[in-house]
């Protein structure tokens, strides 16, 4: 058997690759969902070090600007990215 990650044991492999087979769509939609939330947490931690005098929203717009990109973050929010930044 091809193991996926070079460093997982391909028996330790095995059983996770099983107890994803056996997961619900629901439930691997609730594990990727789970997932972007932690990101996102990592994302606001890096922004909040980065920006410390910056308020909620200012933060929010740094957020997202990193995944709508800078056209509809002007669009939609009027948040200049080439001039506010990321």
């Amino acid at each position: 058997m091809r193991t996926q990650s070079p460093d997982t044991h391909p028996e330790i492999e095995a059983i996770l690759v099983e107890a994803c087979r056996r997961m619900t769509g629901a439930q691997k939609l609730a594990n990727v969902r789970a997932l972007n939330q932690a990101g996102q947490r990592l994302q606001l931690a890096y922004l909040r070090r980065r920006y410390p005098e910056a308020d909620e929203h200012e933060l929010t717009m740094r957020l997202a600007s990193r995944s709508l990109g800078p056209e509809l973050m002007r669009k939609a929010f009027g948040w200049d990215v080439e001039a506010e930044g990321y």
